[in-house]
């Protein structure tokens, strides 16, 4: 009790490592256990305690729950009936665990039932949606899974929408999600590691791999990162995927999210690892490419040659959107004599009376379409999307006819906003939005001479960034030609027959030679 006391008087702002041991043993009282129970939760309304007795000796019993935490089905029906119906009138064993043995072997009908000792124990399973059964005169708990909160129901991805594909997204209910994932790879080698993160949330994250194909040194580096995260709560897999990253000063993401079963079961059995977290719809998967953010599920189930065309129309995308309005601001202010003359004084018509230098008009309108598309994102969506397009056509007609931008000037930032929303990947279309910013900055200090040598500045830490020990470049550099065949183009399935070669992975070949289909 005096260790129970010291733990309560540890209040909210208290911090505590890993290692220290809060635990209380449970004592052979009922009253106590209950009133010990209270006093940590701070005897809270949700908090239901039905106490009653069975068998013939009348012992004292209790169920303990949070209410809206738990299924009323189960509790009353496979919990409370049966200890009121089986149990009335009978004669139990003398021994108080031997009674408790025979209501977990013969009275429970709930498929995970375990046994606990500690006050933790106790707290960690009601909050988490269980129901813990004391018996008075034993030190221990039967702890039952009766999980049956209000979840949303599995809907169509919002973030990753595609024409052709399944139309089934994760949600935030995390055993939902490694079902969805059992779905799509019915194999006996999936495996599914699970850790409870965050001192105070206590949230169940798990890691997902499939044992003889992910290389051993990819799952030890992940358990080793996962298990040095030290926080109090971790509401999204955002903050796991800033825990774990290799470079956190990199504009690049190393590991990649997302909120589709397909994408995730297609990384699992290429070598990858996925990290699923309760209460969020999207999973990481690692280690990630720059090349993987071009790829999208879609382009294996059109034609090769299709999907070919568009990965190419993504590349293409990634280059306008990152350098257009740079190449605008070197070629206008520092190299006209480059721009074709017909072209070049058709862009000093159009800038006639412009007060401002190029660079000012692509910063003032690259911002003003950032803020568009922002509002666009927060209000909401019957009127976000008209704001975006009526406000940016509204802005830019409104500042051509004021004569504070060009209209040349408008088309190169309309056609960037476009190329930038081509991108499969919404971390990597920000990032290259970000990066466009500097090579502006670049260009109208040194021309084309800037926007090369911030691109040579780019190159050397793209090269030297990695993800979860994997160079981020590949498979361009370090090389690997066969994995060229899905990179910039998508090579025919019949030609894809060995996993990639940068996550080295134990079982290169889908299918071996001396392996039977099945």
């Amino acid at each position: 009790m005096a260790l129970l006391r010291s733990r309560m008087k540890k209040g909210k702002g208290s911090t505590r490592s890993n290692e220290e041991d809060f635990s209380v043993n449970l004592t052979k009282q009922l009253d106590d256990n209950l009133k010990n129970l209270n006093k940590m939760l701070d005897n809270p309304s949700d908090l239901v305690i039905r106490e009653l007795t069975i068998g013939s000796a009348n012992h004292r019993c209790a169920i303990v729950f949070i209410d809206g935490l738990i299924d009323k089905k189960v509790v009353d029906g496979k919990i409370l009936k049966n200890l009121q119906t089986q149990l009335q009138n009978k004669t139990l064993p003398s021994s108080d665990a031997a009674i408790l043995d025979e209501v977990q072997r013969e009275i429970i009908s709930v498929s995970h039932v375990e046994q606990g000792n500690t006050l933790d124990d106790v707290s960690n399973s009601i909050l988490s949606g269980g129901t813990a059964f004391y018996l008075d005169g034993i030190n221990k708990v039967l702890i039952m899974n009766t999980m049956g909160w209000e979840t949303r129901s599995i809907q169509e991805p919002i973030t990753e929408s595609l024409i052709r594909g399944p139309r089934e997204g994760f949600v935030e209910n995390i055993g939902t999600n490694m079902v969805l994932i059992r779905r799509y790879i019915r194999d006996s080698n999936l495996r599914f590691t699970t850790y409870k993160v965050g001192r105070r949330s206590k949230k169940a994250l798990v890691l997902a791999y499939v044992d003889g194909i992910v290389h051993p040194d990819i799952v030890k580096e992940l358990k080793r990162r996962l298990e040095s995260i030290d926080m109090d709560d971790a509401p999204e897999s955002g903050y796991i995927e800033q825990w774990i990253e290799d470079s956190f000063l990199s504009p690049f993401p190393q590991i990649f999210h997302t909120e589709r079963p397909d994408k995730v079961s297609a990384a699992l059995l290429q070598g990858k690892a996925a990290i699923l977290l309760d209460g969020t719809p999207f999973v990481l998967t690692a280690p990630s490419t720059l090349g993987n953010s071009f790829q999208s599920p879609e382009d294996y189930y059109e034609r090769w040659f299709v999907g070919t065309l568009i990965r190419m129309l993504r590349y293409g995308a990634a280059f306008i959107a990152m350098f257009l309005p740079a190449l605008y601001i070197a070629l206008v202010s520092y190299q006209p004599g480059m721009i074709p003359s017909k072209l070049a004084f058709s862009i000093a018509a159009t800038r006639e009376g412009v007060p401002f230098p190029s660079v000012v008009e692509a910063i003032s309108m690259g911002l003003t379409m950032e803020l568009l598309r922002e509002a666009g994102v927060r209000l909401p969506k019957t009127i976000g999307q008209t704001i975006g397009i009526v406000g940016g056509l509204v802005i830019g007609d409104a500042a051509v006819q004021a004569g504070i931008v060009s209209p040349i000037m408008v088309i190169v930032v309309a056609l960037t906003a476009i190329a930038s929303f081509a991108l499969p990947s919404y971390s990597i279309a920000i990032s290259f939005r970000m990066i466009r910013f500097g090579f502006m900055i670049a260009a109208s200090v040194l021309g084309l001479y800037g926007v090369i040598l911030l691109y040579i500045v780019l190159n050397i830490h793209i090269v030297n960034l990695k993800s979860i020990g994997v160079p981020y470049t590949t498979p361009f550099a370090p090389s690997f030609v066969k994995d060229w065949l899905d990179l910039v183009v998508r090579a025919p399935l019949t030609m894809l027959t060995e996993r990639p070669k940068y996550t080295k992975p134990n079982d290169s070949k889908p299918m071996d030679k001396g392996e039977k289909k099945q």
